[in-house]
């Protein structure tokens, strides 16, 4: 029998290849990923030159900054050393860009383009605990993004 793991990394792979517009395709993404280990929130970004942008979220609301500048919260830092960023108590962390009110916990895992080893987008999974994610949680979202590429990679269908 498929562990729950095994069925999502399929999942990641058939979402990605679907032929929907790249906004839904995020969502579903975002879903799986939230749903895996019951995570209260998950959005999935796209990193440009100047700025990170929300393509799609799932979790009880939207997040307070869709868009915002490259160089602000955690993310800047997943960016920068091109590796998760495991935050156990983001209000002792002065990076922390407050997305959700009650966030304690977050979790940025960078999306690689291998050709370029540069940072072209990111998964941001945060929980109302303190020291939710561990270094398994990470390894597992890293996989995801890699599974995930061509969701940034490749064109996609019209919106």
């Amino acid at each position: 029998m498929d562990s729950p793991l095994q069925f999502a990394r399929a999942n990641v792979q058939r979402i990605v290849a679907a032929e929907l517009p790249r906004s839904v395709r995020a969502k579903a993404l975002a879903e799986l990923i939230r749903s895996l280990r019951s995570y209260r929130w998950v959005g999935i970004y796209e990193v440009g030159t100047e700025s990170v942008s929300a393509i799609a979220w799932s979790g009880p609301d939207a997040p307070a900054y869709p868009v915002f500048p490259i160089s602000s919260g955690l993310t800047s830092a997943a960016i920068a050393e091109r590796k998760a960023i495991i935050v156990g108590d983001v209000r002792t962390d002065p990076r922390y860009l407050t997305a959700l009110g009650n966030t304690r916990s977050e979790m940025i895992v960078p999306v690689l383009d291998p050709g370029e080893n540069r940072v072209i987008g990111t998964i941001d999974i945060e929980s109302e605990f303190a020291n939710a994610f561990s270094e398994e949680h990470a390894a597992e979202c890293e996989e995801f993004a890699r599974l995930a590429l061509p969701l940034w990679t490749l064109p996609s269908s019209p919106e």
